[in-house]
């Protein structure tokens, strides 16, 4: 077998290495053995061992500029950018194709596809043979958190896609740091992925839990090739953390700056697309800035939590990168997230003007070419794919804490929970203790968005945002959860809130992006005791005089509606959530069960059908 890179001439280039460096072989067998029987089953022309240095991601870069996988755009209005354009069938998430493998089906849980992890194997190895001839095999060693940090946890991603590699490099703490800590910690997570042959009917993205394993074959996509992003750190991570006595959750991290100088760290979960980059990267409104409001950014989409010697949770965001969604994305709802993708970027299935910028819908300027390539026509559709991407260093974004790269992480004042829900759901309410915070988290719904192939605007149950990626029963989880409610923890509050909601003209009432940070205050305050709340049978909602509402452009009818209680409406909410629930069967927790109906006695015992907030 060839070893080197294979790169066109005059591209200087390391020679690769099929087993790791000679002073850390002998601590490395496991990973040393594996790599042969990947490349014994994959038949790869040339190995590279990814080391994460300048000379090699310019080399990498050079020759997919060369092959046409990654084009330069506009150098002096985005340096170092590149537009990549997957296959027009390859374009999301699949959750169809997403399985998860354990012994035990019910390990699994109705919450996952699942197949016996023996067949899986046989059927995926069966895609792998061969499949990587004519092509090089990329090895990522890569670390999940700061490289130091107990919390972090190390993989390595086996690919055929130099994209990948780029990404990942972004993505991840890649390259030789964390191939050291893989040596002295000898344990990690494997990865395999391929683009095959782009085939659909050839494409799965499979996980084994309990081998800390994924296989992913036939897309080229983020979150299918990425093995770090959602495979490792939510899939597996949700279960080496169920094992570990941790969480690993679908949320971002930001801290919030008050003008005494104290910070507050939030960790919110949203689904795909529903914001959670533009609230990890806030602006504070006017008034809020010039009273000294300051907000930074840990996280964007992933957060990982672990008890400290103090009882709080601690957090990291184990990425360090954004893999963001392009659309919805501009100077008026973001910033922030534009001045990050200024340079340095690569952006995936955008479109391109004139002056060959990128683009997507709601920017300023006009599309030339769409995000297949082809002249923009609007019969055609969107200029830019509506799940386009940007993958670009979160050390870039203008909001970027230091802190994000502390080893121990930072403490989690308050947990936030929230969706896209048109109707019934208040602007915010506050949970009245863990075991009910757990249930608000469990009935989470949310229309769906382009993130994920199938329809979009369809409500759905997604737990903590986790639907597509709890890689274990969901009763379980849920199980889990509520184990944090013990002696000596000082757990956060937690809560809920609804940006989406609309009124009868279906327009947003509430203005959301920056003048989400009023919501924040009132649930900082609830945290440190200086707010006050009224008590409903769903939770605590803030009082009118308890928000700051200045200046907002808000009349007493659109008021009214954010905080309304539909008692009616939540009576029909909880019957659901109650038939949901039940889907789990006897892993369900009978805690939250109990739970549960004490929400639905609370609002059988009200006459009324809608309960206003008082002020």
């Amino acid at each position: 077998m060839r070893m080197g890179l294979g790169l066109p001439s005059p591209v200087p280039f390391s020679v690769a290495r099929v087993r790791a460096p000679k002073d850390m072989a002998s601590q490395l067998t496991a990973l040393n053995d594996w790599v042969d029987e990947v490349a014994r089953l994959t038949q790869p022309d040339a190995i590279h061992w990814c080391d994460g240095s300048e000379a090699e991601i310019r080399a990498l870069t050079a020759q997919m500029e060369a092959d046409g996988t990654l084009i330069r755009l506009n150098p002096e209005t985005h340096p170092n950018c590149w537009l990549h354009r997957s296959n027009p069938g390859d374009v999301a998430r699949v959750e169809k194709l997403t399985l998860v493998c354990t012994p035990n089906r019910e390990d699994a849980g109705p919450n996952n596809h699942w197949e016996d992890p023996a067949a899986a194997h046989a059927r995926l190895d069966a895609l792998f043979e061969g499949c990587m001839k004519g092509r090089t095999m990329y090895v990522i060693p890569y670390c999940m958190g700061p490289i130091d940090s107990p919390i972090s946890r190390c993989g390595v991603e086996i690919t055929d896609s130099p994209y990948v590699v780029a990404n990942m490099r972004i993505m991840t703490r890649m390259g030789t740091p964390a191939l050291a800590r893989i040596e002295r910690e000898g344990t990690f997570v494997k990865g395999l992925h391929s683009t095959g042959d782009l085939d659909p009917d050839r494409r799965w993205i499979v996980h084994f839990p309990e081998e800390l394993t994924i296989k992913s074959i036939g897309s080229g996509y983020g979150g299918n090739a990425l093995l770090g992003k959602k495979c490792h750190a939510l899939r597996i991570g949700s279960f080496q953390a169920k094992r570990e006595g941790w969480l690993a959750e679908h949320m971002l991290i930001v801290g919030i700056e008050n003008p005494q100088g104290e910070v507050h760290y939030i960790a919110a979960a949203f689904p795909s697309a529903c914001g959670k980059t533009n609230l990890a990267m806030l602006i504070p409104p006017e008034g809020y800035r010039k009273a000294g409001w300051k907000v930074w950014t840990i996280g964007d989409d992933i957060c990982w939590m672990t008890p400290g010697e103090d009882g709080r949770l601690w957090a990291i965001n184990p990425e360090a990168g954004f893999f963001g969604v392009a659309p919805g994305t501009s100077e008026h709802t973001n910033p922030n997230a534009m001045a990050t993708v200024s340079r340095d970027t690569i952006f995936t299935n955008v479109a391109v003007t004139a002056d060959n910028q990128p683009w997507w819908e709601g920017l300023p300027g006009e599309p030339v070419t769409d995000w297949q390539g082809r002249p923009y026509d609007p019969a055609n559709g969107p200029a830019a794919h509506p799940n386009a991407r940007f993958t670009v260093s979160a050390r870039q974004c203008p909001t970027w804490s230091e802190h994000a790269e502390a080893a121990r992480g930072v403490p989690i004042s308050a947990i936030v929970f929230g969706g896209r829900r048109p109707s019934l759901v208040p602007l915010v309410f506050e949970a009245r203790d863990w075991a009910h915070g757990v249930l608000v988290g469990a009935a989470m719904g949310s229309e769906t968005t382009a993130a994920a192939a199938g329809a979009v605007g369809v409500m759905r149950r997604d737990p903590m945002a986790m639907k597509p990626f709890c890689g274990y029963n969901y009763g379980d989880y849920f199980a889990h959860w509520l184990s944090f409610d013990r002696a000596g923890m000082q757990l956060p509050k937690i809560f809920h809130v609804n940006w989406f909601r609309k009124g009868a003209d279906g327009k947003f009432l509430w203005p959301g992006f920056g003048d989400n940070l009023r919501v924040l205050e009132w649930i900082i305050d609830r945290c440190t005791g200086k707010a006050g709340a009224e008590e409903t049978p769903i939770g605590l909602l803030p009082r009118m005089e308890d928000l700051d509402l200045a200046g907002l452009d808000l009349d007493a009818a659109a008021l009214a509606t954010l905080f309304e209680v539909d008692a009616d409406g939540w009576r029909g909410e909880l019957e659901a959530i109650g038939e949901y629930l039940d889907g789990y069967g006897e892993r369900l927790p009978q805690r939250l069960r109990e739970e549960q109906q004490r929400v639905a006695t609370a609002l059988g015992a009200s006459n009324e059908a809608a309960i206003a907030v008082a002020g």
